[in-house]
């Protein structure tokens, strides 16, 4: 069975931000009803199988892999600071005009950067900005933490739970509710 029109928007819209609501909205779908539908729509097999082949053809087309996400998030997750920065103690000879020995060594804490030369690929791909201020060069790193959670998501090491609540934390007294609030909040609404 070929896809409606409007299905096929769907499929487009979804692709966007995978997010089955907004794309039964964007697509022309009641507001109402989008939660729904998105989630109906994702269900069916033909809607199903459309999604996949246009994100496989995105793939193909932009030649981004999930494979190659995931090692871009990797680089950052796993990156190290100590490849970057070098600290800790040295010993810093100064020369003092007044005193008749000529240089006396003092220690020194302090912090240098690697050069560019010396830091490899995926370190480099895990540093998100170097500016220069005042007390010298500044390397910011991306989001360690951030990616590391968006792998273990994606290898299903997480799980996300959601928990609906009534007024003050209480639970939800559906047997109270008319269906007509019932498809409201189903609808992604309040009722």
């Amino acid at each position: 069975m070929a896809l409606t029109d409007k299905q096929r928007r769907f499929v487009d819209e979804y692709l966007v931000d995978l997010n089955a609501t907004q794309a039964a909205i964007r697509a022309g779908y009641s507001q109402k009803t989008a939660g729904q539908i998105g989630e109906q729509n994702l269900k069916k097999l033909e809607i199903s199988r459309a999604v996949q082949e246009a994100q496989a053809a995105r793939s193909k087309r932009t030649e981004i892999t999930q494979d190659m996400v995931l090692r871009e998030l990797a680089k950052i997750g796993f990156s190290d600071i100590r490849k970057i920065v070098r600290w800790g103690k040295t010993e810093l000879r100064v020369t003092d005009a007044g005193d008749d020995d000529g240089e006396v060594t003092e220690a020194y804490h302090g912090l240098a950067l690697v050069g560019a030369d010396d830091i490899d690929d995926d370190t480099a791909a895990a540093i998100s900005e170097i500016s220069e201020g005042r007390e010298g060069l500044k390397v910011k790193l991306h989001d360690k933490k951030g990616a590391l959670v968006d792998i273990g998501r994606h290898l299903g090491m997480f799980k996300d739970r959601i928990e609906h609540s009534g007024p003050n934390g209480g639970p939800i007294r559906i047997a109270d509710m008319t269906d007509e609030q019932l498809a409201a909040i189903a609808a992604g609404g309040r009722a």
